[in-house]
């Protein structure tokens, strides 16, 4: 789709490791010391970062994790099917777009440490939106499992871990 391009283009974006594309808009001047049951070392992160994410239906997110709340906008576009994981095995999903009556929501908060991947609803279509990490995200953070090793902690999922990973 030429939208599509333009996009790329105006917005200046990149391919992303998990699928879509990127361009990182905001990272603060400042930085915090954090440690938690996911950094057991104390690690400095930005406060806060945020990057424009586009997504088509000629992919998807892959399945993946990070160490801190990622909050997630609604901006152009069709909606996007977030799909997740909990570290007990329980999958939830939520549609963000921009259709209310239909149930889907212009904002939602992945949480920390929560496998997650996303996907268009509809072929043919777009979305952009707006990803908001705090602490801030560093690459070292993230977490891109081969399809193999999600299968292995969580077999009863293994239709939605095939469709969404790669290798």
């Amino acid at each position: 789709m030429k939208e599509i391009q333009e996009l790329i283009q105006q917005l200046n974006l990149s391919p992303h490791p998990e699928g879509g594309y990127f361009k990182e808009t905001y990272r603060s001047a400042d930085s915090v010391e954090v440690q938690n049951e996911l950094w057991p070392q104390p690690v400095q992160r930005n406060y806060c970062t945020g990057i424009y994410f586009l997504l088509t239906s000629d992919t998807f997110s892959a399945f993946h994790r990070i160490k801190q709340d990622e909050l997630w906008h609604f901006y152009k576009g069709d909606a996007i099917r977030i799909h997740m994981i909990d570290p007990e095995g329980q999958y939830s999903h939520v549609v963000l777009g921009g259709d209310f009556e239909k149930g889907e929501v212009p904002q939602y908060a992945v949480p920390k440490g929560i496998w997650f991947a996303a996907e268009m609803v509809e072929q043919d279509s777009y979305a952009l939106v707006g990803c908001t990490v705090a602490p801030g995200f560093d690459f070292e953070d993230f977490e891109l499992p081969s399809r193999e090793s999600l299968l292995e902690l969580f077999p009863q999922h293994s239709d939605i871990i095939t469709n969404l990973t790669r290798v």
